[in-house]
């Protein structure tokens, strides 16, 4: 993180009360106002994201769409600096691509996963049972289902056949590719 002076538009420091919880001790804005927020609004909230957790796991910093927050803690108190980043939009589309391609990547390797389920024959009478249940009053596509009862594509489409030839299931609808289920 690149930090600049000229980024700082606030500091405040959180106390905590025994009794009462986390509370605004004191704040300073630097430069012109900037109304991003309500530090007195948001107290427990910073000091709960920032103080609660397992030791070691605490975040140091928090992203929000406008501004950041850099913290410190001192005992039971937390000094909070309120930052404006300067040029973040950039980063953040470039990060918006690398996660929406690591997502696409991670859906295709999970749907040619052809995990067996298990054959014994009480396991997939259940899951039937389950999926009746389920599909009772509500449509649900084949990839929902799939995903619910971790199985792979041809697994679920064997189950829903046995079901719709036993009439317990029907075809609702298609929508695009994907048929819709519903209970009879």
């Amino acid at each position: 993180m690149n930090f600049n002076e000229d980024e700082l538009f606030g500091a405040a420091l959180i106390g905590f009360d025994m009794i009462d919880g986390p509370f605004l001790r004191w704040k300073k804005e630097y430069g012109p106002k900037t109304n991003l927020m309500k530090l007195d609004d948001f107290a427990m909230n910073f000091y709960l994201a920032f103080r609660g957790g397992n030791a070691g796991k605490k975040p140091r910093a928090i992203l929000y769409d406008k501004f950041y927050i850099v913290a410190f803690p001192q005992d039971l108190e937390l000094c909070c600096l309120f930052m404006k980043p300067q040029g973040i939009d950039r980063n953040i589309n470039q990060l918006n691509k690398i996660a929406s391609r690591i997502t696409h990547e991670m859906e295709s390797i999970e749907q040619e996963d052809d995990t067996p389920i298990n054959s014994d024959e009480d396991t997939i009478e259940e899951m039937k049972r389950l999926i009746v249940n389920l599909l009772s009053g509500i449509e649900m596509s084949t990839p929902e289902l799939r995903k619910y009862f971790k199985l792979s594509n041809s697994q679920i489409w064997k189950v829903m056949s046995n079901l719709e030839s036993s009439s317990k299931v029907k075809r609702a609808r298609k929508q695009g590719r994907t048929v819709l289920w519903t209970a009879n």
